[in-house]
């Protein structure tokens, strides 16, 4: 069985460095709140360059995937479920925010991680 576990997370970290396309509505940053038992997603927009980087539409300058960047979100998504928060971003919100169907599966999969943290009292990472 561990070593069952253990193919699995090698799979996942290779999955996690594979090259994607960035989507050009925008970005979103997870977290959970565990004192009001909520998922959030904080969405910013963004443009993809020439060379395909994720842009700030003020300054033009590429958003940097480390450190901290001080932006304002265009909306934020809150739910106590994984399926409440999609809900909420793909079937209520028009136009919805993210183009890409990869987008759309990755959030679910970082909503369902986020899900998981909260009930379970642990730490949520974005991946």
């Amino acid at each position: 069985m561990n070593q069952i576990l253990a193919d699995t997370t090698t799979l996942d970290q290779e999955l996690s460095n594979r090259f994607i396309e960035l989507d050009p509505e925008g970005y979103f940053i997870i977290y959970i709140d565990p004192q009001n038992k909520l998922i959030c997603a904080k969405h910013f927009t963004n443009f993809i360059d020439d060379r395909g980087l994720a842009c700030d539409p003020e300054t033009g300058k590429p958003i940097p995937c480390n450190g901290k960047v001080e932006r304002i979100p265009t909306q934020i998504f809150t739910g106590r479920t994984a399926k409440e928060i999609c809900v909420k971003l793909f079937e209520q919100t028009n136009p919805c925010p993210v183009s890409r169907l990869d987008h759309a599966s990755y959030l679910g999969r970082e909503f369902q991680r986020a899900e998981a943290a909260l009930l379970s009292g642990q730490e949520y990472i974005q991946d």
